[in-house]
């Protein structure tokens, strides 16, 4: 057998690799092999998500040349390749093949597997958005079938990751989860929120008896929704008993935030306590809600109600609030993100792809991204069908948290 195929045999039985901390950082050790990896992107110009991620294997996780994963991308596909392309410079500059097909990308022209893992990035680009929800119909389903059609034909799994929220549509990302699952393949999703900086470093008890929950966030209500549904489920999946599903969700809007605040549904006191971890704008803080602000209203299986508040105005950043049983006060932590290239956050997501390439055990769950994909394609509906509240018994998702930690320290 090949040195490198048993040493990626081995890492993928978790034979071989070191320590790994409680913040993502591999511990010091013997470089490891850099493994051959496929990415399959929807394109790939500056800032754009194949940037932020593949631009960190190719040139370091600062992007200028330094220390990066230990991962080695041998091929490219894109779907689009606008006027200002990165890919094709960069494919002559570092050597990786520019792919015409999905398939070419993993086996580079031949009649065998040729990568250890593939990075599937379907955000940005020029795709329709839904008539009735406008849901943006970024082609993630098609890239993972394509995918898997290769493994299966093939006989082999090898880890896939793919970016963001995993479908538009609630049943496409059922079918990724439960395709991976059938196959055996090591599968990670999500935002990168989940391991960011955190400030005050925040990491709530496994087992915690949390009773209620909150997220401040800003942006798109789908694009930067998903990341504050995954900066709200990291934490909340930590309560007692895990994960065990969501059976109702609901989006708010104007005079409604404030009779759902009166029915009990969500917290003044966690949405303050999440505001005040944040540096407050030069002019001060307003006193009242933007029009446009929109709360998404969830309540899980277990009791536990939370909320995330979007478009506030108070504030245009990720911030958590949450309380737990017998405690005074809520626990609070602002999710910093580097807000200029590199965008270093991305950085903490790809040391995690990278664990889950080399071991062939995901760093977290991608059961998290299936719920919150979930939640978010129904927060969509109920904004599209004048803020009904739907019961979800399809997200009845459960499952265990992962110790994976976040990034310390400041952003650079």
């Amino acid at each position: 057998m090949h040195a490198a195929r048993r040493r990626f045999l081995l890492q993928s039985a978790g034979l071989l690799g070191g320590a790994w901390f409680a913040n993502g950082a591999r511990a010091a050790q013997p470089r490891r092999e850099r493994l051959p990896v496929a990415a399959v992107v929807t394109e790939y110009r500056q800032n754009s998500h194949a940037d932020v991620i593949v631009g960190k294997i190719l040139e370091g996780y600062d992007q200028a040349g330094g220390p990066g994963p230990d991962l080695r991308l041998v091929s490219l596909y894109t779907d689009q390749v606008p006027k200002n392309d990165m890919s094709r410079d960069l494919a002559k500059k570092h050597g990786f093949r520019i792919a015409k097909s999905i398939e070419e990308a993993l086996t580079l022209g031949g009649d065998k597997l040729a990568v250890a893992g593939v990075l599937s990035i379907g955000e940005h680009g020029n795709y329709p958005y839904t008539k009735d929800t406008n849901q943006h119909m970024y082609p993630r389903r098609r890239f993972f079938d394509a995918i898997v059609a290769v493994l299966r034909k093939h006989r082999r799994a090898v880890p896939l990751f793919s970016d963001k929220h995993l479908a538009y549509a609630w049943a496409d990302a059922k079918h990724m989860v439960d395709t991976a699952r059938e196959l055996r393949i090591p599968f990670i999703a999500g935002s990168s929120l989940p391991v960011a900086w955190r400030q005050p470093a925040l990491t709530l008890p496994r087992g915690c008896a949390l009773t209620e929950a909150l997220v401040l966030g800003y942006g798109g209500l789908e694009s930067y929704g998903f990341h504050a549904l995954e900066a709200l489920q990291c934490m909340v999946e930590r309560r007692r008993g895990g994960e065990t599903g969501v059976v109702s969700v609901q989006a708010v809007r104007g005079d409604e935030i404030g009779r759902a605040e009166k029915a009990g549904r969500w917290s003044r006191e966690l949405l303050d306590a999440a505001v005040a971890t944040t540096p407050a704008p030069r002019k001060g803080r307003p006193k009242e809600f933007a029009k446009n602000a929109v709360f998404y209203l969830i309540e899980y299986r277990d009791g536990l109600r939370a909320c995330v508040a979007m478009r506030t105005g108070l504030a245009a950043e990720f911030a958590f609030a949450g309380k737990i049983r017998g405690e005074a006060r809520p626990q609070a932590t602002w999710f910093r993100l580097q807000e200029g290239a590199p965008f270093r956050h991305f950085e903490h997501q790809l040391r995690a792809i990278d664990h889950t390439f080399h071991t062939g055990r995901p760093a977290y769950p991608v059961e998290r991204t299936l719920l919150t994909t979930g939640v978010l394609d129904t927060v969509m509906h109920s904004l599209a069908e004048k803020d009904r509240l739907i019961r979800t018994p399809n997200l009845d998702v459960s499952y265990q948290p992962t110790d994976w930690g976040f990034a310390q320290g400041m952003p650079p």
